[in-house]
């Protein structure tokens, strides 16, 4: 009898060892010769008043819904709320996050360890790139009728560039410079609700704002006080680049962006990005990748800035290097992947 109780012994605890096996640290169920079957995703996001948490949650949904039978894998995903882009990066780096939305430069920043505070020395090595998304827009806002005509003309001028410490001060201070009047400039910091009141009563000549555009806090204050943007050409983005800021993007703001504008604006942007971390299974990344242009039709239904998700610009702006399993979606869709992307 012991002999046999001996022998049950030995195979429920080869059993026992079999299955942790095939459990990952983190919860997720894998095969230990083949593919993934499932696995979980947190996707970091931002506050629920924004785009990333609308925009993530449907995505989530779109994984949960669509996973196993399109893809063979049963992604489990799930939004959270967070503080944003710097949040979303620490959170990836931390093993928090699976996924997230952030803007591309803070991305960059991350990945290199470097100029905010954040990062610098704590370099997110993690971090991967799985597509672009839809353009932030760097927004020089002053009022229609102000004299300010170009970032020239900025010189002398009290002007809002961001919440001290923000990614949006870091684009002021990198466009200042390259349009030579940085250090001219009577710089205040301020998050961009208290800039657009600020210019609204006279307190400020011109407020830095980098946001999805129209961004309600400068279209609240246009309906009285009607605005512009400051022009920004390709001489200034040419700067940008050369200086090894690679996230910069052209884009052109219509004319009926707000109120008091009267002609087509070109400017730069940088752009929300889709990113994962290095430890994600290649064949979930792929899975992910593949489900978000199978559906991108229904994260537009969702927010307005989905219309901006493209296979065509997936790429565009992209500031850190892609995930394997990002690489080999792209590359069989016949997509040139750059060579600096490539991990």
């Amino acid at each position: 009898m012991r002999k046999f109780v001996s022998i049950g012994l030995v195979v429920v605890l080869l059993f026992a060892v079999f299955i942790a096996g095939c459990i990952s640290p983190g919860g997720e169920t894998t095969s230990s010769t083949g593919p993934t079957e499932s696995y979980s995703v947190e996707i970091y996001t931002g506050g629920t008043s924004g785009v990333y948490y609308p925009l993530g949650s449907a995505y989530a949904n779109i994984l949960n819904q669509y996973s196993r039978e399109e893809t063979g894998i049963k992604i489990d995903a799930r939004a959270v709320t967070s503080g944003a882009s710097v949040a979303n990066a620490q959170a990836i780096g931390e093993g928090r996050a699976q996924a997230a939305i952030l803007q591309n430069d803070v991305a960059f920043y991350a990945y290199k360890g470097v100029i905010l505070d954040a990062f610098k020395g704590k370099p997110v090595t993690k971090i991967r790139g799985v597509a672009a998304l839809y353009p932030e827009t760097i927004q020089f806002v002053v009022k229609a009728d102000s004299n300010i005509k170009t970032l020239a003309d900025l010189k002398g001028k009290k002007v809002a560039v961001g919440a001290a410490g923000s990614g949006t001060a870091v684009a002021a201070q990198q466009i200042l410079e390259a349009a030579g009047v940085w250090n001219d400039v009577d710089k205040v910091y301020l998050k961009f609700s208290e800039a657009a009141q600020q210019l609204k009563l006279g307190q400020i000549d011109a407020a830095v704002i980098v946001s999805g555009a129209p961004t309600p806090a400068i279209d609240q204050i246009a309906v009285q006080t009607p605005v512009r943007v400051l022009p920004i050409g390709e001489d200034i983005l040419k700067k940008l680049k050369d200086k090894g800021y690679i996230f910069y993007v052209s884009q052109t703001l219509p004319k009926d962006t707000y109120k008091g504008m009267t002609e087509d604006t070109p400017t730069l942007a940088v752009k929300a990005i889709l990113v994962v971390s290095a430890d994600v299974p290649d064949d979930v990344v792929y899975a992910m990748t593949r489900l978000l242009f199978l559906h991108v039709d229904e994260l537009r239904q969702v927010h307005a800035k989905a219309q901006y998700i493209s296979f065509d610009t997936a790429l565009d702006g992209m500031s850190i290097p892609l995930h394997p399993g990002a690489v080999k979606y792209y590359e069989e869709k016949g997509k040139t992947v750059p060579s600096e992307l490539k991990p």
